[in-house]
């Protein structure tokens, strides 16, 4: 993490050092969350030397020197070099083909919206189709739109995101239909593997435990199994009791004391104790006083507080730093 925010700080310092409309270029190549995050640490970034400047330079030029123009997005290259030469209506009957029908542009559009937007847009859609623009999604922007759904769209939604086994491109050509976009696509193209059980389970990580018991009870109804098999892929913030003492150790490093203090609030105390216990006896009885110091706090900080630390989890896990799912100590050899 903390290379990612000394590469984040470089970034910012690098676009404030171009021209406007050098930088404005650059912002055009990036992702929703990774304008956000470049452009809060811009915000924040004051009085850098020249010779920071003229180092960080020197290091992108560096790079750029040891990389092949190989490494640029092929797709955009070959997405123009067709149109140019053929047309626009030939090279996009072609581009289908070679390009395996990965075009989802309407949903790009999407994430850069804010939830609220995104779900008055497609609440009066097919349950279908709504699971299917959602598992394109962010998990944690997925979970915030599925929030504003009433209970029965909510829960429907979730049922057809745990059994969906994958998306023909016939089914994305109508998703960007909805979403006012174009997209061809043969039938016998290989369908896109999104949605399942980990899908839905990731989701519900992020909509809170009021709606998380709805949906999960409504599930169980219509089949108990699959509501079982969502629950045991979650990993709530009472799952951390089930990683072992290096992983909770691992995560810690990655978690702000502030952010830790908020998502105790609202946690066992057994909990409390595990991430005590994992901690130098300083730390710990630090912890311990900033808990006892803290006046209320709104259950919704805590439960932002946790679904953040539970991101670090993920991530970690995700990476192979660390097993959740009841490995514990014994999964390492």
């Amino acid at each position: 993490m903390a290379d990612n925010e000394e590469g984040i700080e470089k970034g910012a310092i690098l676009m404030l050092s171009l021209g406007e409309e050098e930088a404005a270029e650059v912002f055009k190549f990036l992702g929703p969350k990774e304008a956000q995050k470049l452009g809060t640490q811009m915000a924040k970034t004051k009085d850098v030397s020249r010779s920071r400047i003229e180092s960080i330079a020197s290091e992108l030029i560096d790079r750029a020197a040891s990389q092949s123009t190989l490494g640029l997005d092929s797709d955009a290259y070959i997405r123009s070099v067709l149109t140019k030469a053929l047309g626009e209506d030939k090279a996009g009957f072609l581009l289908d083909r070679i390009l395996q029908g990965s075009d989802t542009s309407g949903i790009e559009g999407l994430k850069w919206m804010d939830p609220g937007t995104v779900a008055e847009l497609i609440k009066n859609e097919h349950p279908q189709i709504i699971a299917t623009i959602l598992v394109h999604l962010e998990r944690d922007l997925a979970a915030a739109i599925l929030n504003m759904f009433v209970e029965r769209l909510r829960s429907d939604v979730i049922l057809r995101i745990a059994t969906l086994e994958g998306i023909q491109p016939n089914a994305l050509a109508e998703l960007n239909d909805v979403l006012a976009k174009v997209l061809s696509a043969g039938d016998k193209l290989k369908k896109t593997t999104l949605g399942g059980v980990r899908a839905a389970a990731e989701i519900l990580n992020f909509v809170g435990a009021t709606s998380e018991k709805s949906v999960l009870d409504e599930i169980r109804e219509h089949d108990s199994e699959l509501s079982q098999r969502i629950q045991d892929e979650m990993f709530t913030f009472d799952n951390m009791l089930d990683l072992d003492d290096r992983a909770i150790q691992t995560v810690l490093r990655d978690v702000q004391s502030d952010q830790l203090v908020i998502a105790l609030k609202g946690a066992d105390e057994t909990i409390r104790e595990k991430i005590f216990k994992n901690m130098s006896s300083r730390a710990a009885e630090g912890l311990r006083e900033d808990l006892e110091s803290r006046g209320p706090v709104r259950l919704s900080e805590v439960e932002a507080a946790q679904k953040d630390i539970l991101k670090v989890v993920r991530k970690l896990a995700d990476a192979g730093t660390i097993q959740i799912g009841g490995g514990g100590d014994d999964a390492f050899v």
